[in-house]
């Protein structure tokens, strides 16, 4: 530039953050993302010049990334709220750089499966939220009526079991009663997500019991998943039904659910930072915090799984965080509660063992952070452009930490984690350009309520 040319005009906004790593939908590039009213205005380059008035938040080498979604968190409250709740939940969340959960209709008391209860729900949840909070719907036995209520209530979509869902309020839908809500559910456009496991599979297999994982694996084994997953490719192809299949386990599934998607059928997939990071050889007997179902299987299975995200046929990666009481980790794998406490870890988990098997950061943000968005419509969510929420996590990518689950924002600090070292701290989370937490410490509760995009 000559000396008679006048430099770029200052860019007015209120707020920007610059980093050299800015994950945008194109890539990490150097950028500074400029915000006003909570809203990304620009993506420019990374030395564009700015006002004195505007808050600058220089990144420096930390990565910026847009904040994650977390659509698939069991928040049990209000009723069991001792395993968990929203004030915990949405503060572990925020401390690993989700922005966005969306809540499962059961483990609570009522479980989401009218309206009303949506609304108590909602009651409970909007006083204690961190980060933007969302609800499933639920599918059970006899509230086809209610299922487009809860639809126009604003619920994202419905869940339902095919098999025993481990709650009594929440019983799993049969063969005819799948079909019956499917049908429903489709004639609004609905999504139906689904916990894929055939209960035939499953009583024909040997009970859990005792303290030996081998015993639970046998006990839900891969045939239950593909079975299920089958039945329902069939029935979304039939109805033009869209559906989603929760935390894929088994990649035996993975032909079948490509092969559904190059017919057209509207089927996703997700699966989760356990089934990813840990294997069936190193869960210790009597370790019951690795218990989950479906399960945690074998390496050779979690190759496929990785070869599955890097395909596409898996969409998304989100935490399926079920957590309970300790007392509830009973030893005896048949008696133990089902579930990973992962909430706060699932960004790390991902990422170290991404990078070891030469993913980049750009993927775990398609898949944690792009992807869920897209299944749940969130048009202001997911991605670092103009015009969407100003949601953030600065990421030191390459500093490790220890688990130690005292430093947990759950409720309960049971973690299978626990002990880990893992890549990528937080150093802090930003939502709608509210600067959330600061290296795991609460700063703000900003969080929202949140609908369903209408159509």
């Amino acid at each position: 530039m000559s000396a008679s040319q006048p430099g770029p005009e200052p860019v007015e906004a209120e707020l920007a953050f610059r980093s050299r790593r800015v994950l945008t939908p194109d890539g990490p590039r150097p950028a500074t993302v400029t915000v006003t009213g909570g809203v990304i205005t620009a993506v420019l380059p990374h030395d564009t010049p700015l006002p004195p008035a505007t808050r600058l938040v220089d990144c420096g080498g930390d990565a910026l990334l847009p904040g994650l979604v977390d659509t698939h968190v069991h928040v049990n409250d209000p009723g069991r709220a001792e395993w968990e709740g929203f004030w915990t939940a949405t503060r572990a969340a925020a401390a690993g750089g989700i922005t966005t959960l969306l809540d499962m209709p059961l483990n609570s008391l009522p479980p989401t499966t009218t309206a009303a209860h949506l609304a108590v729900k909602r009651d409970v949840a909007g006083p204690k939220a961190h980060v933007d909070t969302g609800f499933w719907g639920g599918a059970i036995p006899g509230n086809v009526k209610d299922l487009r209520p809860l639809h126009e209530a604003g619920v994202f979509g419905f869940k339902c079991f095919l098999s025993p869902s481990g709650v009594d309020e929440f019983p799993q839908l049969d063969r005819e009663q799948l079909r019956q809500a499917l049908t429903e559910i489709a004639s609004f456009d609905g999504l139906l997500i689904v916990h894929a496991e055939d209960p035939a599979h499953l009583g024909s297999a040997p009970p859990a019991h005792g303290p030996r994982y081998a015993d639970f694996l046998a006990s839900r084994p891969r045939a239950a998943e593909n079975d299920a997953i089958n039945l329902l490719a069939d029935l979304a192809r039939e109805l033009d039904a869209r559906v989603h299949v929760l935390h894929l386990s088994s990649s035996d599934a993975l032909p079948t659910i490509s092969a559904a998607r190059r017919d057209g059928v509207r089927l996703t997939v997700e699966t989760c930072p356990h089934f990813l990071t840990l294997t069936a050889e190193e869960v210790p007997d009597g370790a019951t915090e690795f218990k989950c179902c479906p399960p945690i299987r074998e390496r050779e299975n979690q190759d496929a799984l990785w070869d599955g995200l890097a395909a596409g046929t898996i969409d998304c990666v989100v935490s399926d965080h079920s957590p309970c009481t300790t007392d509830l980790k009973t030893p005896d794998f048949g008696d133990a509660w089902g579930g990973i406490s992962s909430l706060q870890l699932g960004l790390p988990a991902v990422w170290t063992a991404a990078r070891e098997r030469g993913h980049t950061l750009h993927d775990v943000v398609r898949w944690m952070s792009q992807a869920p968005a897209r299944l749940a419509g969130l048009t202001a969510k997911g991605a670092i452009e103009p015009g969407r929420d100003a949601d953030f996590a600065v990421l030191a990518p390459d500093e490790t930490f220890t688990v130690d689950p005292a430093r947990l924002h759950h409720r309960n600090q049971v973690t299978a984690y626990a002990g880990k070292t893992m890549y990528g701290v937080v150093r802090s989370t930003w939502l709608r350009g509210r600067q959330i937490t600061d290296n795991g410490r609460i700063v703000e509760k900003a969080g929202r309520l949140i609908e369903r995009n209408p159509a």
